[in-house]
């Protein structure tokens, strides 16, 4: 028998209990969300994640799903558990907690919050890079639809009934540079090249440049950035953060867009040199940003992104929609059916390369 504990879950599919039992009958599903919220309030523990795991266990009430835990501690469940499920955090200590866990899954793609003697440890640590990849290459494309087309503007006159014509930017033949190509980057060039956009991007693992690699016209090695940058129209940042990555665009980048630019950000905040994109924004040294990211989340109200009249925000959100969870729910049972099959599970985290 393989024994899963959803130790978390916020806004998860509802019926993703069912899902995870469905995948083989040697599938044992604790749901231990109700147990560690309680153990969160003991420790005097009150933020948006807690918020988000009591609403799914509200909804959960109301549509009459039984977590099958009365009369059980959280301990006990961690003491059985072979597999971890879990959303925005899990429990603390789990290394002496959960002395037979072999597997711990994120269910999203950052694993920043994952402590460095888990990863070091024999654990699987696995996440769900790629599940939201539709959804956010989408957010991107409404980011340069609204900064090339200037809805912004349009919708402040509409506010205020005043009848201006301006002139916008054509997209076909702009040219888009996507920083990172994982499944984001990759369903964005083809969504991009779907409006006769010409893609071009900056990828880590190449070596030199080369042209015609997929749905992208020209690929350059990581030490070629700035010659990417420079010859963008639009600039997509859709890489991890890591210890390389942070503060990777920063005011010697920025200087090497065009000033007719923009750059778009939905990857993580610390990925871009706040400070120095404000300046950039402010002094005219691009034209504009798009960002669903920030150095601190949720954006504070004194920031001065929020004045800026060429920045588009977003809270956040680039894969939130109405079937995120089914996404991150798929990803996770075709991981599990792997597992229970003795076969290799994907997205597995190393700790040498931060994701």
């Amino acid at each position: 028998m393989v024994n899963v504990l959803v130790a978390s879950k916020s806004h998860t599919y509802a019926g993703i209990l069912k899902d995870l039992e469905a995948v083989d009958p040697r599938v044992i599903v604790r749901d231990g969300t109700g147990l560690f919220v309680e153990e969160l309030r003991q420790a005097g523990i009150s933020d948006r994640a807690v918020a988000l795991f009591e609403a799914t266990l509200r909804r959960d009430a109301a549509l009459g799903i039984d977590p099958g835990t009365e009369g059980r501690c959280l301990d006990s469940l961690l003491e059985e558990a072979e597999v971890i499920y879990a959303t925005l955090r899990y429990p603390e200590n789990l290394m002496s907690r959960a002395p037979r866990l072999r597997w711990l899954h994120i269910g999203g793609a950052g694993v920043e919050f994952v402590e460095p003697e888990v990863l070091d440890s024999g654990i699987m640590v696995t996440n769900s890079k790629g599940a939201l990849a539709i959804p956010i290459a989408e957010h991107v494309m409404a980011f340069i639809f609204t900064l090339a087309k200037d809805i912004t503007r349009l919708c402040q006159a509409r506010l205020e009934r005043c009848w201006e014509r301006f002139e916008t930017v054509e997209l076909t033949g702009r040219t888009l540079g996507i920083v990172g190509m994982g499944a984001i980057g990759s369903h964005l060039a083809r969504m991009a090249k779907g409006v006769g956009m010409k893609v071009i991007a900056a990828r880590r693992s190449a070596n030199r440049r080369e042209r015609g690699v997929g749905p992208v016209d020209e690929v350059y090695p990581r030490g070629a950035l700035h010659d990417m940058l420079a010859e963008s129209d639009f600039v997509t940042l859709a890489l991890p953060l890591t210890g390389e990555t942070q503060n990777l665009i920063s005011e010697p980048e920025l200087r090497a867009m065009k000033p007719t630019a923009c750059i778009i950000n939905v990857s993580r905040g610390p990925i871009i040199n706040e400070s120095a994109l404000i300046r950039a924004l402010k002094e005219g040294q691009i034209a504009g940003a798009g960002l669903d990211v920030f150095d601190k989340e949720p954006l504070p109200t004194d920031d001065e992104l929020w004045e800026l009249p060429n920045v588009v925000l977003s809270p956040h959100m680039a894969g939130s929609t109405e079937r995120r969870d089914y996404h991150v729910s798929e990803l996770f049972c075709d991981n599990l059916r792997r597992y229970v099959a003795g076969r290799p599970l994907i997205n597995v985290v190393t700790r040498d390369r931060g994701y």
